[in-house]
Protein backbone atom coordinates (compact mmCIF):
# COMPACT_ATOMS: atom_id res chain seq x y z
CA UNK A 1 0.00 0.00 0.00
CA UNK A 2 2.84 2.44 0.83
CA UNK A 3 4.51 1.68 -2.49
CA UNK A 4 1.22 2.36 -4.30
CA UNK A 5 0.89 5.75 -2.61
CA UNK A 6 4.47 6.64 -3.53
CA UNK A 7 3.79 5.49 -7.09
CA UNK A 8 0.60 7.55 -7.38
CA UNK A 9 2.22 10.72 -5.97
CA UNK A 10 4.71 10.67 -8.83
CA UNK A 11 2.77 9.30 -11.77
CA UNK A 12 -0.58 11.06 -11.29
CA UNK A 13 1.07 14.51 -11.80
CA UNK A 14 3.02 13.11 -14.77
CA UNK A 15 -0.21 11.73 -16.19
CA UNK A 16 -1.89 15.12 -15.89
CA UNK A 17 0.97 16.81 -17.79
CA UNK A 18 0.80 14.19 -20.54
CA UNK A 19 -3.00 14.61 -20.75
CA UNK A 20 -2.69 18.41 -21.12
CA UNK A 21 -0.07 18.02 -23.86
CA UNK A 22 -2.21 15.49 -25.75
CA UNK A 23 -5.27 17.77 -25.59
CA UNK A 24 -3.18 20.68 -26.90
CA UNK A 25 -1.66 18.65 -29.75
CA UNK A 26 -5.03 17.28 -30.86
CA UNK A 27 -6.69 20.69 -30.62
CA UNK A 28 -4.05 22.59 -32.65
CA UNK A 29 -3.90 19.82 -35.23
CA UNK A 30 -7.67 19.80 -35.78
CA UNK A 31 -8.34 23.52 -35.54
CA UNK A 32 -5.23 25.03 -37.16
CA UNK A 33 -4.04 22.09 -39.24
CA UNK A 34 -0.60 22.07 -37.58
CA UNK A 35 1.76 19.17 -37.88
CA UNK A 36 2.18 17.07 -34.72
CA UNK A 37 5.55 18.67 -33.96
CA UNK A 38 4.26 22.23 -34.48
CA UNK A 39 1.19 21.45 -32.35
CA UNK A 40 3.46 20.05 -29.61
CA UNK A 41 5.60 23.23 -29.74
CA UNK A 42 2.54 25.48 -29.52
CA UNK A 43 1.13 23.48 -26.63
CA UNK A 44 4.36 23.70 -24.63
CA UNK A 45 4.83 27.46 -25.07
CA UNK A 46 1.14 28.05 -24.29
CA UNK A 47 1.03 25.94 -21.13
CA UNK A 48 4.42 27.24 -19.94
CA UNK A 49 3.29 30.86 -20.62
CA UNK A 50 6.73 31.82 -21.90
CA UNK A 51 5.32 34.44 -24.29
CA UNK A 52 6.90 33.23 -27.53
CA UNK A 53 5.21 34.15 -30.80
CA UNK A 54 2.85 31.74 -32.55
CA UNK A 55 4.13 29.69 -35.46
CA UNK A 56 1.53 31.39 -37.62
CA UNK A 57 -1.38 33.75 -36.88
CA UNK A 58 -4.21 31.91 -35.17
CA UNK A 59 -7.79 31.84 -36.35
CA UNK A 60 -10.58 32.93 -34.02
CA UNK A 61 -11.26 29.29 -33.18
CA UNK A 62 -7.53 28.79 -32.53
CA UNK A 63 -7.42 31.79 -30.20
CA UNK A 64 -10.46 30.52 -28.28
CA UNK A 65 -8.82 27.09 -27.93
CA UNK A 66 -5.59 28.73 -26.75
CA UNK A 67 -7.50 30.71 -24.11
CA UNK A 68 -9.24 27.51 -23.00
CA UNK A 69 -5.90 25.67 -22.85
CA UNK A 70 -4.26 28.44 -20.77
CA UNK A 71 -7.15 28.68 -18.30
CA UNK A 72 -7.59 24.93 -17.80
CA UNK A 73 -3.92 24.01 -17.78
CA UNK A 74 -2.35 26.79 -15.72
CA UNK A 75 -3.38 25.50 -12.29
CA UNK A 76 -3.05 21.85 -13.27
CA UNK A 77 0.42 22.34 -14.73
CA UNK A 78 1.59 24.30 -11.66
CA UNK A 79 0.23 21.57 -9.35
CA UNK A 80 1.94 18.82 -11.35
CA UNK A 81 5.31 20.57 -11.43
CA UNK A 82 5.11 21.39 -7.70
CA UNK A 83 4.17 17.78 -6.81
CA UNK A 84 6.99 16.28 -8.87
CA UNK A 85 9.53 18.76 -7.48
CA UNK A 86 8.41 18.05 -3.89
CA UNK A 87 8.59 14.30 -4.55
CA UNK A 88 12.20 14.61 -5.71
CA UNK A 89 13.33 17.16 -3.10
CA UNK A 90 11.81 15.20 -0.18
CA UNK A 91 13.73 12.11 -1.21
CA UNK A 92 10.62 10.05 -1.92
CA UNK A 93 11.87 9.22 -5.40
CA UNK A 94 15.08 7.79 -3.93
CA UNK A 95 13.01 5.89 -1.35
CA UNK A 96 10.83 4.44 -4.11
CA UNK A 97 13.85 3.14 -6.02
CA UNK A 98 15.39 1.87 -2.76
CA UNK A 99 12.23 -0.10 -1.99
CA UNK A 100 12.22 -1.45 -5.53
CA UNK A 101 15.86 -2.54 -5.13
CA UNK A 102 15.11 -4.26 -1.80
CA UNK A 103 12.12 -6.09 -3.27
CA UNK A 104 14.17 -7.26 -6.24
CA UNK A 105 16.94 -8.55 -3.92
CA UNK A 106 14.46 -10.39 -1.69
CA UNK A 107 12.76 -12.00 -4.70
CA UNK A 108 16.06 -13.77 -5.45
CA UNK A 109 16.39 -15.26 -1.95
CA UNK A 110 15.60 -18.85 -0.99
CA UNK A 111 16.00 -20.69 2.33
CA UNK A 112 16.54 -17.41 4.14
CA UNK A 113 15.39 -16.30 7.59
CA UNK A 114 12.81 -13.60 8.31
CA UNK A 115 13.24 -11.57 11.51
CA UNK A 116 10.11 -9.69 12.59
CA UNK A 117 11.08 -6.80 14.84
CA UNK A 118 14.54 -5.32 15.35
CA UNK A 119 14.57 -4.70 19.08
CA UNK A 120 17.11 -6.21 21.47
CA UNK A 121 16.16 -9.80 20.63
CA UNK A 122 15.89 -9.24 16.89
CA UNK A 123 19.22 -7.45 16.83
CA UNK A 124 20.92 -10.31 18.70
CA UNK A 125 19.35 -12.90 16.37
CA UNK A 126 20.62 -11.03 13.33
CA UNK A 127 24.08 -10.80 14.89
CA UNK A 128 24.31 -14.59 15.28
CA UNK A 129 22.89 -15.27 11.82
CA UNK A 130 25.37 -12.84 10.33
CA UNK A 131 28.27 -14.66 12.00
CA UNK A 132 27.09 -17.89 10.37
CA UNK A 133 26.73 -16.15 7.00
CA UNK A 134 22.99 -16.88 6.90
CA UNK A 135 20.93 -14.55 4.71
CA UNK A 136 18.02 -12.90 6.48
CA UNK A 137 15.37 -10.24 5.95
CA UNK A 138 14.43 -7.81 8.73
CA UNK A 139 10.84 -6.56 8.92
CA UNK A 140 10.56 -3.46 11.12
CA UNK A 141 7.77 -0.89 11.40
CA UNK A 142 9.59 1.94 13.18
CA UNK A 143 11.23 4.18 10.60
CA UNK A 144 13.93 5.47 12.97
CA UNK A 145 14.99 1.88 13.67
CA UNK A 146 15.01 1.04 9.95
CA UNK A 147 17.28 3.96 9.13
CA UNK A 148 19.66 3.02 11.96
CA UNK A 149 20.19 -0.57 10.77
CA UNK A 150 23.74 -0.96 9.51
CA UNK A 151 24.58 -4.67 9.43
CA UNK A 152 25.98 -6.95 6.75
CA UNK A 153 22.59 -7.40 5.09
CA UNK A 154 21.27 -3.88 5.66
CA UNK A 155 20.07 -3.87 2.06
CA UNK A 156 17.46 -6.49 3.04
CA UNK A 157 15.31 -4.47 5.43
CA UNK A 158 11.57 -4.04 4.89
CA UNK A 159 9.80 -1.03 6.35
CA UNK A 160 6.41 -2.49 7.22
CA UNK A 161 4.05 -4.15 9.68
CA UNK A 162 4.89 -7.86 10.03
CA UNK A 163 1.32 -8.65 11.10
CA UNK A 164 0.17 -7.87 7.55
CA UNK A 165 0.05 -10.78 5.10
CA UNK A 166 1.34 -8.76 2.15
CA UNK A 167 4.43 -7.67 4.11
CA UNK A 168 5.35 -11.27 4.97
CA UNK A 169 4.78 -12.32 1.37
CA UNK A 170 7.00 -9.45 0.25
CA UNK A 171 9.66 -10.75 2.67
CA UNK A 172 9.59 -14.06 0.78
CA UNK A 173 7.91 -16.18 3.44
CA UNK A 174 6.88 -18.85 0.93
CA UNK A 175 10.57 -19.43 0.09
CA UNK A 176 12.03 -18.90 3.57
CA UNK A 177 13.32 -21.69 5.81
CA UNK A 178 12.63 -19.99 9.14
CA UNK A 179 10.90 -17.05 10.78
CA UNK A 180 11.85 -15.37 14.06
CA UNK A 181 9.27 -13.04 15.56
CA UNK A 182 10.50 -10.87 18.44
CA UNK A 183 7.75 -8.26 18.84
CA UNK A 184 7.17 -7.07 22.43
CA UNK A 185 3.41 -7.78 22.34
CA UNK A 186 2.48 -11.47 22.50
CA UNK A 187 -0.77 -10.93 20.56
CA UNK A 188 1.20 -9.57 17.60
CA UNK A 189 3.58 -12.53 17.70
CA UNK A 190 0.60 -14.90 17.85
CA UNK A 191 -0.94 -13.28 14.79
CA UNK A 192 2.35 -13.51 12.88
CA UNK A 193 2.77 -17.18 13.81
CA UNK A 194 -0.75 -18.02 12.61
CA UNK A 195 -0.23 -16.17 9.33
CA UNK A 196 3.24 -17.60 8.73
CA UNK A 197 2.14 -21.17 9.40
CA UNK A 198 -0.74 -20.74 6.94
CA UNK A 199 1.46 -19.26 4.22
CA UNK A 200 4.27 -21.80 4.63
CA UNK A 201 3.43 -25.04 6.49
CA UNK A 202 7.07 -26.24 6.34
CA UNK A 203 8.49 -23.08 7.90
CA UNK A 204 10.51 -23.25 11.13
CA UNK A 205 8.94 -20.65 13.43
CA UNK A 206 10.63 -19.27 16.54
CA UNK A 207 8.62 -16.81 18.63
CA UNK A 208 9.26 -14.61 21.61
CA UNK A 209 6.80 -14.59 24.52
CA UNK A 210 6.51 -12.29 27.52
CA UNK A 211 3.58 -13.68 29.50
CA UNK A 212 3.74 -17.09 31.22
CA UNK A 213 0.67 -18.50 29.45
CA UNK A 214 1.55 -17.20 25.98
CA UNK A 215 4.03 -19.96 25.16
CA UNK A 216 1.30 -22.64 25.00
CA UNK A 217 -0.89 -20.48 22.77
CA UNK A 218 1.98 -19.73 20.42
CA UNK A 219 2.82 -23.42 20.08
CA UNK A 220 -0.83 -24.22 19.39
CA UNK A 221 -0.78 -21.51 16.72
CA UNK A 222 2.14 -23.22 14.99
CA UNK A 223 5.38 -22.05 16.60
CA UNK A 224 8.08 -24.73 16.72
CA UNK A 225 9.85 -23.08 19.65
CA UNK A 226 8.87 -20.30 22.02
CA UNK A 227 11.53 -18.30 23.86
CA UNK A 228 10.83 -16.27 27.00
CA UNK A 229 13.83 -13.91 27.30
CA UNK A 230 13.19 -12.87 30.89
CA UNK A 231 12.89 -16.45 32.14
CA UNK A 232 15.89 -17.65 30.15
CA UNK A 233 17.95 -14.64 31.22
CA UNK A 234 17.25 -15.25 34.90
CA UNK A 235 18.00 -18.97 34.63
CA UNK A 236 21.20 -18.22 32.74
CA UNK A 237 22.40 -15.79 35.39
CA UNK A 238 21.66 -18.32 38.14
CA UNK A 239 23.57 -21.00 36.23
CA UNK A 240 26.53 -18.66 35.93
CA UNK A 241 26.63 -18.55 39.72
CA UNK A 242 26.51 -22.33 40.14
CA UNK A 243 28.65 -23.42 37.20
CA UNK A 244 30.16 -20.36 35.52
CA UNK A 245 32.84 -22.09 33.45
CA UNK A 246 30.39 -24.56 31.92
CA UNK A 247 27.93 -21.82 30.97
CA UNK A 248 30.67 -19.68 29.47
CA UNK A 249 31.85 -22.69 27.47
CA UNK A 250 28.32 -23.34 26.20
CA UNK A 251 27.99 -19.67 25.19
CA UNK A 252 31.35 -19.88 23.46
CA UNK A 253 30.51 -22.87 21.28
CA UNK A 254 26.98 -21.71 20.44
CA UNK A 255 28.08 -18.50 18.80
CA UNK A 256 28.03 -16.03 21.68
CA UNK A 257 31.81 -16.09 22.08
CA UNK A 258 34.58 -16.48 19.54
CA UNK A 259 34.15 -16.91 15.82
CA UNK A 260 36.55 -19.85 15.49
CA UNK A 261 34.54 -22.47 17.43
CA UNK A 262 31.33 -23.80 15.91
CA UNK A 263 28.68 -26.30 16.88
CA UNK A 264 26.93 -27.54 13.75
CA UNK A 265 24.18 -30.03 12.96
CA UNK A 266 24.37 -32.24 9.88
CA UNK A 267 21.19 -33.90 8.65
CA UNK A 268 20.94 -37.34 7.11
CA UNK A 269 19.39 -35.90 3.97
CA UNK A 270 22.47 -33.75 3.33
CA UNK A 271 24.95 -36.65 3.50
CA UNK A 272 26.44 -38.07 0.33
CA UNK A 273 25.07 -41.52 -0.61
CA UNK A 274 28.40 -43.17 0.16
CA UNK A 275 28.13 -42.13 3.84
CA UNK A 276 24.54 -43.13 4.60
CA UNK A 277 23.76 -46.15 6.82
CA UNK A 278 27.33 -46.24 8.12
CA UNK A 279 28.55 -46.13 11.70
CA UNK A 280 30.28 -43.12 13.22
CA UNK A 281 33.50 -45.14 13.27
CA UNK A 282 33.24 -45.72 9.50
CA UNK A 283 32.71 -42.01 8.86
CA UNK A 284 36.14 -41.27 10.42
CA UNK A 285 35.05 -37.74 11.20
CA UNK A 286 37.87 -36.90 13.62
CA UNK A 287 40.61 -38.56 11.55
CA UNK A 288 39.62 -36.82 8.32
CA UNK A 289 38.59 -33.37 9.59
CA UNK A 290 39.60 -32.99 13.25
CA UNK A 291 36.00 -32.28 14.30
CA UNK A 292 34.12 -34.34 16.92
CA UNK A 293 30.62 -35.81 16.94
CA UNK A 294 29.32 -34.89 20.40
CA UNK A 295 25.63 -35.69 19.95
CA UNK A 296 23.12 -37.58 17.89
CA UNK A 297 19.38 -37.30 17.35
CA UNK A 298 17.37 -40.21 15.98
CA UNK A 299 14.11 -40.07 14.04
CA UNK A 300 11.79 -40.31 17.07
CA UNK A 301 13.39 -37.22 18.62
CA UNK A 302 15.54 -39.02 21.18
CA UNK A 303 18.95 -37.46 21.86
CA UNK A 304 22.09 -39.51 22.34
CA UNK A 305 24.92 -37.66 24.06
CA UNK A 306 28.48 -38.66 23.20
CA UNK A 307 27.39 -41.55 20.92
CA UNK A 308 29.57 -44.63 20.63
CA UNK A 309 31.62 -45.24 17.46
CA UNK A 310 29.28 -48.14 16.57
CA UNK A 311 26.21 -45.87 16.33
CA UNK A 312 24.74 -46.15 12.82
CA UNK A 313 23.56 -43.09 10.89
CA UNK A 314 19.92 -43.89 10.15
CA UNK A 315 17.22 -42.14 8.17
CA UNK A 316 16.08 -38.72 9.51
CA UNK A 317 19.00 -38.64 11.94
CA UNK A 318 21.08 -35.61 12.84
CA UNK A 319 24.69 -35.33 13.88
CA UNK A 320 25.90 -32.60 16.24
CA UNK A 321 29.50 -31.78 15.44
CA UNK A 322 31.93 -29.56 17.37
CA UNK A 323 35.06 -28.09 15.83
CA UNK A 324 36.81 -25.03 14.54
CA UNK A 325 35.52 -23.17 11.52
CA UNK A 326 38.11 -24.83 9.27
CA UNK A 327 37.37 -28.28 10.69
CA UNK A 328 33.62 -27.91 10.13
CA UNK A 329 34.21 -26.66 6.62
CA UNK A 330 36.48 -29.61 5.83
CA UNK A 331 33.96 -32.03 7.33
CA UNK A 332 31.12 -30.70 5.18
CA UNK A 333 33.31 -31.03 2.09
CA UNK A 334 33.92 -34.69 2.99
CA UNK A 335 30.37 -35.73 3.93
CA UNK A 336 28.04 -33.52 1.95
Amino acid sequence: MNSFRQFSRLFIPLGLIILIVLIGIIGFCLIEGYSVFDAFYMTVITVATVGFQEIQPLSDQGRLFTIFLIITSFGTFAYAVTSISKYVVDGELNQYFKNFKVSAAIDKLENHVIICGYGRNGRQASHVLKKHDTRFVVVEQKKDVVTSINHKYSDLVLDGDATQDDVLIKAGITRAKALITTLPIDADNLFIVLTARTLNPKLIIISRASEDNSDKKLKLAGADNVIMPDKIGGAHMASLVEKPDIMEFVDYITGQGGDNIRLEEIEFSSLANSFTNKTIRELQVRDKSGANIIGFKIANGEYIINPSPDTKITHDAKLFVLGTTDQIKKLKELLV
